[in-house]
């Protein structure tokens, strides 16, 4: 296993520490659950984005298809 050290500030640490002991967890545990929670968070949102632009760009496709349906709705229907 590999080890991380990274600096806090004393208020950080303090309130970290009473997080972990309410959880019954070890620093290290919260730490890597915490991490694994914020990467499913960033997969997430990413799947979301990715839905969110094909979704734009199916309506773009939509509303493309009913102009071309909406101009060829009267075709013969006039008199010339």
């Amino acid at each position: 296993m590999k080890t991380i050290t990274f600096k806090t500030d004393d208020l950080f640490f303090e309130n970290f520490s009473k997080l972990a002991k309410s959880l019954h967890l070890s620093k290290s545990e919260l730490i890597r659950k915490a991490i694994q929670e914020y990467e499913e968070t960033l997969k997430k949102n990413m799947i979301k984005e990715k839905i969110k632009k094909a979704s734009f760009k199916v309506r773009e496709n939509i509303k493309k298809e009913i102009k071309e349906l909406e101009n060829t709705n009267l075709d013969g229907l006039l008199n010339d």
